[in-house]
């Protein structure tokens, strides 16, 4: 039994339209890695909590084991840390770095860290997760780059990543880390 021309035809150009649709193309989308889709750059400023300075603290140390080294290897720290636009502790802040992150190697100074950038202002609102590994030693990395692995609202399903450096250390009290965020898959 043969099948008529028109069916033929017919067949042939809505396969090529069904190929090349973007709801059933699998071909992954390329991304300018020389071009993100946003660009930013943002200051993370960190309070320790020391037991005098509760007002103060944006972050605290649930669990630190006694006797592991210098390099505070077993460190967890809770975090709730403003973010502003400059480096200046005191000026607004455009987001809040929630999470956590913990030191994870014996000799040297090496963290994960794991936190959401909550944004509430008339810039942005929504949110984007930063993790990965830190290896924020100033003799070793003087820049870390992070993944940006998801988000919400302005930032719904974003990828990307975060470049940090390390800005002022002020013992084990303050610290501030610039992070120059690139975005490159904005819906």
């Amino acid at each position: 039994m043969k099948v008529p021309i028109y069916k033929q035809v017919l067949s042939f150009f809505l396969s090529i339209l069904l190929l090349q649709s973007n709801a059933v193309s699998c071909v992954q989308k390329s991304f300018d890695l020389m071009k993100p889709c946003k660009h930013f750059v943002l200051y993370l400023h960190d309070i320790t909590y020391d037991g005098n300075n509760a007002a103060n603290a944006t972050s605290a140390s649930i669990m630190n084991p006694i006797g592991f080294g210098d390099f505070n290897f077993g460190k967890f720290v809770i975090m709730d840390n403003p973010v502003t636009m400059d480096e200046n502790y005191l000026s607004e802040p455009v987001a809040r770095a929630q999470g956590f992150y913990f030191y994870n190697m014996k000799m040297n100074f090496n963290a994960w860290v794991a936190w959401t950038l909550v944004f509430n202002s008339t810039m942005h609102k929504g949110t984007f997760t930063i993790m990965g590994a830190n290896p924020y030693a100033m003799e070793m990395e003087l820049t870390r780059d992070l993944s940006i692995v998801g988000g919400t609202g302005d930032f719904l399903m974003t990828r990307g990543i975060a470049t940090l450096e390390t800005k002022f250390v002020q013992g084990s009290m303050y610290f501030c880390v610039e992070m120059n965020i690139k975005l490159y898959e904005c819906y």
